[in-house]
């Protein structure tokens, strides 16, 4: 797969904080709602998955998509969503019922119903066998200490399988911020972090978790970066593509 370089030290990396200061503005100054994020970025993770991890075509994959109750968790929904319309045999695994969504991912999970898309809850994974691809959307950016719970399962059976694992935004199990590796933790192949990379995915010791490292764009306005609460110089970094490669090296990996 022909994804450009971006090499890391050519791009801010930010913390939660300015992670949230992101969010609010681009819905409250720029009227640039979460779903259209989630739609953006996940259609990003999706095409990821396709090319990186299915070969270029995901027609009769087996997939299971791990999903928490927040915007990660959405944002997995969209990826089952879209791996499903290209011929993916999706299974979709939630950390809580439907009705303890939140209202932007519960939309989606209505989505996937009507789609006839096959979801259950956490305690059902240990039946599947054998996906092809595990796509972690259990917790991104806001997670807060260790995991547990159905999200804890989730991990520690995405850790146990042999196959791929790609997460989104940061390993569910990781801070975001500073880099802590709870237990559980996912051990990704690949990480799909968003908008800008998180300080977190860059410490040491967390290389092991995070895996590849690629940047999805969500269409924040280059702008949005220089207000000053963030204070940030961030240019047109996806001219050439909308997945970019994070690489401390010179050459391709």
């Amino acid at each position: 797969m022909d994804i450009p370089i971006l090499m890391a030290k050519d791009v801010p990396y930010v913390t939660t904080e300015q992670m949230i200061e992101v969010d609010r503005a681009m819905m409250e100054d720029y009227k640039i709602e979460l779903i259209q994020m989630m739609e953006n970025a996940r259609h990003n993770l999706a095409h990821l998955a396709r090319m990186r991890f299915l070969g270029g075509h995901p027609g009769g994959k087996l997939i299971a998509v791990l999903a928490g109750t927040g915007g990660n968790g959405g944002g997995a929904l969209v990826c089952a969503r879209r791996l499903t319309n290209w011929g993916a045999h999706v299974r979709v695994y939630t950390t809580k019922p439907d009705d303890a969504v939140t209202p932007i991912p519960a939309h989606q999970l209505d989505i996937l119903h009507r789609m006839k898309v096959p979801v259950a809850g956490a305690d059902a994974v240990s039946q599947l066998n054998a996906p092809d691809l595990i796509i972690d959307g259990i917790i991104g950016y806001s997670l807060s200490g260790a995991p547990y719970g159905a999200a804890a399962d989730l991990i520690r059976w995405a850790n146990d399988q042999t196959v791929p694992v790609l997460s989104l935004d940061a390993p569910s199990g990781v801070d975001a911020t500073s880099g802590t590796v709870f237990d559980p933790a996912i051990r990704a192949t690949a990480t799909m972090t968003l908008a800008l990379p998180k300080e977190g995915l860059r410490t040491s010791g967390v290389a092991a978790n995070v895996g590849e490292l690629y940047l999805a764009d969500i269409s924040v306005p280059p702008a949005l970066y220089e207000a000053p609460a963030l204070r940030l110089k961030v240019g047109a970094i996806f001219a050439q593509s909308d997945i970019l490669r994070l690489s401390d090296k010179e050459e391709n990996p």
